[in-house]
């Protein structure tokens, strides 16, 4: 029951009776029900127990009120309409029935009939019709105080209707458009009294009516028609003939033209029984009968187009029989041509696997039933047992009158594409996981930097523990670097962006180079490493970096997949025309399944949960890549899991040359106090760091956060060198190392750009920017010392 205190007319009113008690009218511009207008209430009172709908808009602004039927005109507007302006809830029609309201509100009553309206009330637009009308809501004092509607929605009645108009004008074409010929003819000397629109089509003349058979339509007289007529007369017996050729001359002087007709002479006879004329009902086939010796000699080509195709193609009945196989389904199959088209339908069936074959039967005899096109998948068996997967696609091929006629299939070798898929479903399950190792590993050096970070920044640590911090972040950094250096090169040899620094080089140096990188993985895990190399040193053409790299990385991974204190061995040897070095190892070795896959990106052998040998699988995929670039070849070996491995590298040997030493590292720096240098980074700690590594050397620096505060600082005391970060905000490295240049004294000092970016045209970039050199970071001290010794010689 409704409080005692609700206005009484609002109490009942269906289910708005009860959202206008719970609405919360405070805030609107109505105000409290219990303060509405006595006139308000009346017209809510009488539009909330009207079953029609109906909506009040009252006020300034036409604050919307409607029943439960209107309700379900709004759609998803409802119940969120409750109260808002009138202009709000209808925007999309609002320049359609402006005009009518501005009508009501000045006074004026408007009706529509079957107004078309575009309204936006279900999620999508979509056109109504409303019957309606719009009159003026007075206020106690006669006032216009709003407007009323009372609406039904017509939009069935209106498609209705035109359905309707539209199904009657499309019968009336129907008719018109009837094939079928009829005529009466009176009399012995068939005088034709009556003859529809189709048969005077059929003879091309309308001027029958009155006239005997051999006067209208002479050319009959010697094909038998009139002959025909004479005897069903005469008998009382009526004549059918199907697709019976005829000659007429369609047109006045025209040639006689050959038309096919089904028809019947059917005698007629007056109210005594006796025969007084004949009724001709027939029908043109000609369009059929030509049709039908097109299809046949279609399906002739059609056969023998289809033995040219390369998939297995075979025709049916339209009750799904087949009846032809194409010469490729008798070659894979191995099968003996049939004579009957059951026994041809029993040899289709017998080649499909057994498992697929009642699916394949059951979607067959659905597209039978319902005439669309058939597609399915299924096995076929080969002509040496084999199964391969087939897409099976049949169409229905229909005569004029829309009758099928025939199926016309083909079975397509679908193998391959199914191989491929599973590959790349493998390739995008590899790249999930490598995504996962990816973030493990670059989260795990970041715990003992963090920490060492603590340490150092708490000052509690004696200066041996300094360092043995340091060397922990040191370490990790450089563990970092190479996971970012490992994703670089790898994009970098996938897309053909590596240039090979190629010139004759020692081989044998190069596997000492990579025993030398990879000793203390090898101390750490207690191996025993055996190298054997070529007492003269066989020499390659090649990029040594690279060569050491490739090297290492089979060292790396031998050490790391295999137990403390296996026995691991690099051998070299030469034939005079490879030099070939071989890694092998006593560890977990690979399973057979794997083996295959071993340099393809993103495969790892499985890993215990701890993932205690770490890395991103990216490793022999780069080894692979970089040793074919350099002309050369590399296989694996395993005899199964626990059994080691053994991976082997050849490269085409070449006659030696003279070698070129590289360059050993600068680890340290010592430098005049007097000399000024910059570092403009908006990494507030980045700048620092590096700042603190100039000023231990010796240097006096001064640290910026960005471009403007650079320029500004260099005005008023160029430095003699400047490292500049590329990514600053506002103004990026590029630009202000040219703003930099154009300032006094800045022609000539030494700028270096230091940057996350280490691509090949980055380094180009920067140069042409006008950097004397470009680093990349993270940028390790060594690498600095070696700027300085380049750009400021001590």
């Amino acid at each position: 029951m409704p409080a005692a205190t609700e206005p009484a007319f609002v109490i009942e009113g269906g289910q708005m009776g009860a959202m206008m008690r719970a609405h919360d009218w405070s805030r609107s511009p109505l105000g409290p029900r219990e303060d509405w207008p006595v006139a308000l209430r009346s017209v809510v009172s009488l539009m909330l127990h009207s079953k029609f709908p109906m909506f009040v808009a009252w006020g300034p602004e036409l604050a919307f009120l409607y029943n439960d039927s209107y309700a379900e005109i709004l759609g998803d507007k409802h119940p969120d309409a409750l109260g808002l302006p009138f202009q709000t809830i209808w925007a999309e029609i609002w320049d359609d029935i402006w005009p009518s309201i501005d009508d009501a509100l000045h006074g004026r009553g408007t009706w529509h009939e079957n107004l078309p309206l575009t309204m936006h009330r279900k999620g999508y637009d979509e056109q109504t019709w409303f019957t309606f009308s719009y009159s003026p809501a007075l206020d106690e004092h006669g006032n216009i105080a709003g407007m009323f509607c009372t609406c039904t929605e017509t939009t069935e009645q209106v498609l209705a209707a035109r359905h309707r108009a539209e199904e009657i004008e499309r019968m009336r074409l129907l008719f018109q458009q009837a094939p079928g010929i009829l005529a009466v003819m009176r009399g012995p000397r068939h005088v034709f009294e009556i003859a529809n629109d189709a048969y005077l089509k059929l003879v091309g003349r309308a001027d029958l009516i009155g006239l005997a058979v051999n006067e209208a339509l002479p050319e009959l007289r010697e094909q038998g028609f009139v002959e025909l007529l004479d005897q069903v007369y005469a008998t009382g017996e009526p004549h059918m003939g199907r697709e019976i050729s005829v000659l007429l001359r369609r047109q006045p002087d025209a040639p006689l033209e050959q038309r096919f007709v089904s028809f019947i002479f059917q005698p007629a006879r007056d109210h005594r029984g006796a025969i007084s004329g004949i009724f001709v009902e027939g029908s043109d086939v000609t369009d059929a009968v030509l049709a039908s010796r097109a299809l046949r000699e279609s399906e002739l080509r059609l056969r023998q187009l289809a033995n040219t195709i390369p998939q297995l193609a075979w025709m049916a009945a339209p009750d799904g029989q087949i009846h032809w196989l194409n010469e490729r389904w008798y070659a894979f199959t191995g099968a003996v041509a049939e004579a009957t088209p059951a026994a041809i339908t029993q040899a289709w069936r017998r080649y499909f696997h057994p498992d697929d074959l009642p699916g394949l039967m059951s979607s067959w005899q659905r597209t039978l039933a319902s005439g669309q096109p058939y597609e399915l998948t299924a096995r076929m068996c080969d002509a040496g047992g084999n199964y391969r997967s087939f897409l099976i696609v049949a169409a229905p091929l229909r005569d004029a009158s829309g009758q099928i006629v025939q199926w016309f299939g083909t079975n397509t070798d679908v193998t391959p594409i199914e191989l491929a898929q599973q590959e790349l479903k493998d390739a995008n399950r590899r790249k999930d996981e490598f995504l996962a190792m990816l973030a493990h590993e670059l989260r795990n050096p970041l715990a003992p930097i963090a920490t060492s970070a603590e340490l150092l920044r708490m000052g509690v640590l004696d200066d041996a523990r300094v360092r043995q911090a340091s060397a922990v972040i040191a370490r990790q950094v450089q563990h970092m670097t190479q996971l970012v250096d490992d994703l670089l090169d790898v994009s970098r040899v996938t897309r053909g962006l590596v240039t090979l620094r190629q010139q004759v080089l020692d081989f044998n140096a190069i596997a000492g180079g990579a025993v030398e990188q990879v000793a203390a993985l090898m101390e750490s895990k207690q191996h025993r490493l055996t190298v054997s190399l070529p007492a003269s040193a066989p020499h390659v053409l090649g990029d040594r970096t690279r060569l050491i790299q490739v090297l290492s990385n089979l060292l790396n991974n031998a050490a790391r997949y295999t137990q403390a204190g296996g026995q691991i061995a690099l051998t070299v040897e030469a034939d005079g025309s490879r030099v070939c070095a071989t890694v092998q190892d006593n560890g977990i070795g690979i399973a057979a399944p794997l083996l295959p896959h071993v340099f393809e990106l993103f495969t790892q052998a499985e890993r215990s949960p701890d993932r205690s040998q770490g890395g991103l699988g990216l490793g022999l995929a780069l080894v692979k890549s970089l040793i074919e670039l350099h002309g050369g070849e590399v296989t694996a070996h395993s005899a199964g899991a626990g059994e080691g491995c053994r991976f082997t590298l050849c490269l085409p040997q070449v006659a030696a040359t003279g070698a070129v030493a590289p360059a050993a590292p600068v680890d340290a720096w010592h430098a005049d106090a007097s000399r000024h240098l910059m570092v403009v980074d908006d990494n507030v700690d980045a700048g620092q760091t590096l700042a603190l590594l100039l000023e231990t050397a010796g240097f006096a620096v001064t640290v910026c956060g960005g471009a403007t505060e650079a320029l500004a600082a260099t005005a008023s005391q160029p430095p003699s060198l400047m490292f500049v970060d590329i990514g600053l905000p506002g103004m990026d490295g590029y630009e202000l190392v040219r703003r930099l240049r154009a300032l006094p004294g800045m022609a000539t000092a030494r700028i270096v750009a230091v940057t996350g970016y280490g691509q090949p045209q980055d380094r180009v970039r920067a140069l042409e920017a006008g950097f004397d050199e470009h680093l990349v970071k993270p940028v390790q001290a060594h690498v600095v010392y070696e700027v300085l010794n380049l750009l400021t010689p001590q």
